[in-house]
């Protein structure tokens, strides 16, 4: 554990953590969440080597559906036409933004060479599961419609886009779609009642989220519709491409990636799992500062290059 990593795990489990623990779970106090993280956001940017767009896109097939928005995020010196990335933004499936993840989506373009589009998908309490999966999809047929081959676009996403990507993955595979190149997971939410991490809950010391905290956003999340694409470890597996789960060692979702990629393995998927010991949520927000953050992100681009067809990668394993 670097110096760095352990400086900021600490200002966060005495600083941020008491605050979300604390987060009303009423309408009011999401929307000043929401507020509050955006302006945060704008202070953090993104990688200075990659370029942001802005996408609302129209679906072709459906005048009157929901346009699909997001951003695309490119290098400034050009990026592949024929491969992306489609990545989905955490935030507890309630708050966060494409702007709030750019120093993932950014820092992705920068070390792949590809076009990184994160949709803008819907949030609940106000739209309820399933039309964060709904926009997901949109937001893949978009990138095949305007070119990109499913089998050379990267499904990605980070806590409750963990799940999303995970979640999305599954539904293209059992519906008959074109599968996409590969997936890879950072932190992902994979149990959204929290049963596995509350029985792990004494003994992990989680930088800012609290087993009480994920299981209350998992009831505004869930509320009383039993949507079986929630469910990730009771879902079907077959025929999955190949998964990269990387999860901090001393965070409280690590049980659940855990579990994840044992289902996985056990289904036959490819599926290599990297625990960075030491480490908190979605520590890869933090690549500009922590040197496990950067090897983190360098082990997504090699195995981003392997899984669209680059032999010269192999995105091997951390313990």
């Amino acid at each position: 554990m670097s110096m760095q990593s352990a400086v900021i795990s600490r200002a966060l489990r005495f600083g941020l953590r008491p605050l979300v623990h604390r987060l009303p779970g009423h309408t009011v106090g999401i929307r000043t969440a929401r507020t509050a993280v955006e302006a945060a956001s704008i202070l953090v940017g993104h990688h200075p080597r990659a370029k942001v767009e802005g996408v609302n896109a129209p679906q072709a097939d459906d005048e009157d559906a929901r346009p699909v928005i997001g951003e695309m995020l490119t290098p400034e010196d050009g990026a592949a036409d024929d491969a992306a990335i489609l990545y989905l933004h955490g935030g507890g499936y309630i708050v966060c933004s494409p702007r709030t993840y750019r120093p993932i989506s950014s820092r992705l373009t920068v070390d792949t060479g590809l076009p990184v589009f994160v949709p803008h998908y819907r949030l609940a309490p106000e739209h309820p599961f399933p039309a964060p999966l709904d926009d997901a999809l949109d937001a893949y047929l978009w990138l095949i419609d305007e070119g990109y081959p499913a089998d050379r676009i990267v499904i990605a996403g980070d806590s409750a886009g963990g799940h999303l990507a995970a979640a999305l993955t599954g539904e293209i595979c059992r519906t008959g779609l074109p599968s996409p190149a590969g997936l890879v997971l950072y932190s992902p939410w994979v149990d959204l009642t929290c049963e596995l991490s509350t029985e792990c809950a004494p003994h992990v010391q989680d930088a800012y989220i609290s087993i009480h905290t994920a299981r209350r956003i998992g009831q505004m999340v869930m509320g009383d519709f039993a949507d079986p694409r929630l469910a990730l470890l009771e879902c079907s597996w077959a025929d999955v491409p190949p998964v990269l789960i990387q999860v901090g060692g001393d965070e409280i979702l690590r049980p659940e990636a855990e579990r994840l990629a044992q289902t996985l393995q056990d289904s036959g998927t490819d599926c290599r799992l990297q625990i960075y010991e030491g480490q908190m949520h979605v520590f890869q927000l933090l690549n500009r500062v922590l040197p496990e953050a950067r090897e983190a992100m360098e082990e997504t681009a090699s195995f981003v290059r392997t899984v669209i067809g680059d032999p010269a990668d192999d995105p091997g394993a951390v313990a």
